[in-house]
């Protein structure tokens, strides 16, 4: 997992034009490092490779989404929201994201996509395709103050502490904590909350992407 400020979050990823076994496994790994890090969301960049592709699964689904060149073509609505990332763990921040989008994308075998998503999956689209244009997430604060160091005791509580202007030293040392503790299993930790908000918008009851959104094929 690459971690601010690694500069490669700050890179454009480039168009994703074999859709071969290679980008399957790529895809199959980026899950597998999501779940591990109990992510909502990942792309490509995150995991050192410059391809637009990125990978989405909601908590209560039993399988996740695989998204190739995403474009967002029309976003509704405005809403604040908490969100985090998992290249800048510990840490969370309010930020504007859309009421609902429509994005185009290619699955992997190369077919084209479209889909309506609102709430949660429309956050996390966003979210993800922010990081294949090299934009993170502390990029869209409402205000400095409107970012927290968090911490998560062992009953489960958030506590939220103002630390102001996004600081890259400090951000770096949690990520680095982080992975030693993923690297780590048998060491005791707290629960980590969810990287969206889970209680923003309406809940979900959808188990697989298909279902989670409205979507069309070309």
């Amino acid at each position: 997992m690459r971690v601010f400020p690694d500069p490669i979050l700050r890179q454009r990823a480039r168009k994703v034009t074999q859709f071969d076994a290679k980008l399957a496994r790529l895809a199959a790994d980026m899950v597998e490092t999501m779940d591990a890090h109990h992510g909502v969301g990942l792309a490509a960049n995150q995991v050192g490779s410059l391809q637009r592709l990125c990978v989405v699964k909601l908590a209560d689904w039993d399988e996740a989404m695989t998204l190739v060149n995403p474009e967002i073509m029309r976003r509704e609505g405005d809403r604040e929201v908490e969100e985090g990332c998992l290249s800048l763990p510990g840490y969370r921040g309010m930020v504007n994201r859309a009421v609902r989008i429509r994005v185009r994308f290619q699955d992997l075998t190369g077919k084209s996509v479209r889909l309506n998503a609102d709430c949660t999956l429309a956050q996390a689209i966003e979210h993800e395709t922010d990081h294949l244009n090299g934009i993170l997430y502390i990029d869209h604060l409402i205000a400095h103050d409107q970012f927290f160091r968090i911490t998560v005791n062992d009953d489960g509580d958030v506590d939220y502490l103002p630390t102001g202007q996004p600081d890259a030293a400090e951000l770096e040392a949690a990520a680095l904590r982080m992975n030693r503790r993923i690297n780590n299993p048998t060491t005791p930790h707290p629960p980590e909350p969810p990287q969206f908000d889970p209680t923003n918008g309406r809940p979900t009851t959808d188990r697989t992407p298909a279902d989670a959104a409205g979507t069309s094929a070309d």
